[in-house]
């Protein structure tokens, strides 16, 4: 098995990053690796063709995401207090051109991110699936996969 010196972790808007984060911090800790943790925002609503019907859609989104800035905020501040060294990247565009723009830029040697089948409101939140980010891999990937009985994206785990 190869050294990786630089591994990116993929962290979606959804709560079972929590668990590509940790895989990516066991890792780099293994490794003693640099580790970054992009999380890519697609806006759907920058696209042609949105009316001013699609505002209050549009303003819902803006909330989602800043939600999930703060949810992405709070993952890795939970590692960082555990003395992990972890540098956040936040990009606006199509997921996969700004997942390979990060991997070029950084020089990454692993990504880690979520094996799932993705629904249709997250297709449109996100853009396309794991499958054309994985066929353009200029690195190693790990895909983690979501146990049985986890909670599926945006659902809460019954306690």
């Amino acid at each position: 098995m190869s050294e990786y010196k630089r591994i990116l972790v993929v962290a979606r808007m959804i709560q079972s990053c929590r668990k590509a984060i940790q895989y990516g911090v066991s890792l780099a800790r293994k490794y003693g690796a640099d580790l970054y943790v992009i999380h890519s925002i697609h806006n759907p609503f920058g696209l042609k063709g949105w009316g001013l019907g699609a505002r209050g859609l549009a303003l819902e989104y803006e909330k989602s995401i800043a939600e999930a800035k703060r949810n992405l905020a709070n993952l890795v501040e939970a590692e960082r207090a555990q003395g992990m060294s972890i540098k956040e990247m936040i990009r606006e565009g199509e997921p996969t051109e700004e997942i390979l723009k990060a991997i070029q830029e950084k020089q990454i040697d692993l990504l880690v991110m979520l094996a799932h089948e993705e629904g249709h409101v997250e297709h449109f939140l996100f853009g396309r699936s794991n499958e054309e980010l994985v066929r353009k891999m200029p690195c190693s990937i790990i895909l983690v996969k979501k146990e049985p009985g986890e909670a599926s994206d945006g659902e809460q785990d019954e306690g």
